[in-house]
């Protein structure tokens, strides 16, 4: 077959080269695209798992510290009753008795604080949270808010932000603070029955 006789329609030697070589590119470029977002994949998965490890080692540290930190709540629950409890008197010896309760106690809630774990005690007219407080008793108490804390009975303890043990405390009752409503029908003292009648009428 002469060139005369070659087909107008028959692709060029360049023609085809370019034609494979946008195909093979197109391919490459997928094949990138599927490489970058299994890396991203990874590298995301890589990131939770060592956020993963960090969480789990915290609470490991934070549930050793809590152990750790119950098994003393009764010696602070102690101290602070001791305080409570101390004569007053201007005997040395006295005093320096209750100066080493105040020590000790003082020395036992800094570690305490150094460590993360808070005391939880309300003072009188805070608003009551069942989250850090349990409610132990209702009294009577017309200067505070009803529901409102009035005691503390002994303190609460929470660790990290997380509630360890609840201070009980006495609220305020709300019963007692709901005044009846005036019924205006009574007789008033000094009023005749039916002396409020209109006997012009």
């Amino acid at each position: 077959m002469t060139d005369e006789q070659t087909p107008a329609d028959a692709p060029d030697g360049d023609e085809f080269l370019a034609a494979a070589d946008a195909e093979r590119i197109a391919e490459l470029e997928a094949e990138v695209a599927a490489l970058k977002d299994q890396a991203l994949r990874y590298a995301a998965e890589a990131e939770n798992t060592k956020r993963r490890a960090e969480r789990e080692s915290n609470d490991a540290r934070a549930y050793a510290i809590q152990r750790f930190a119950t098994s003393l709540f009764g010696v602070a629950d102690n101290l602070q009753r001791a305080l409570m409890a101390t004569p007053q008197g201007e005997d040395p010896t006295i005093k320096n008795f209750v100066l080493g309760i105040e020590m000790t106690e003082k020395a036992l809630t800094q570690a305490f604080e150094s460590n993360g774990l808070k005391r939880i005690e309300p003072k009188r007219g805070e608003k009551f949270d069942p989250h850090k407080h349990q409610a132990m008793m209702e009294q009577d108490a017309p200067d505070v808010e009803p529901g409102a804390v009035l005691q503390v009975m002994q303190a609460g303890y929470e660790l990290q932000g997380r509630n360890v043990r609840p201070a009980m405390v006495v609220v305020a009752s709300k019963a007692a603070a709901a005044p009846q409503a005036a019924n205006p029908y009574a007789q008033t003292e000094g009023e005749d029955a039916g002396g409020s009648v209109d006997a012009k009428a």
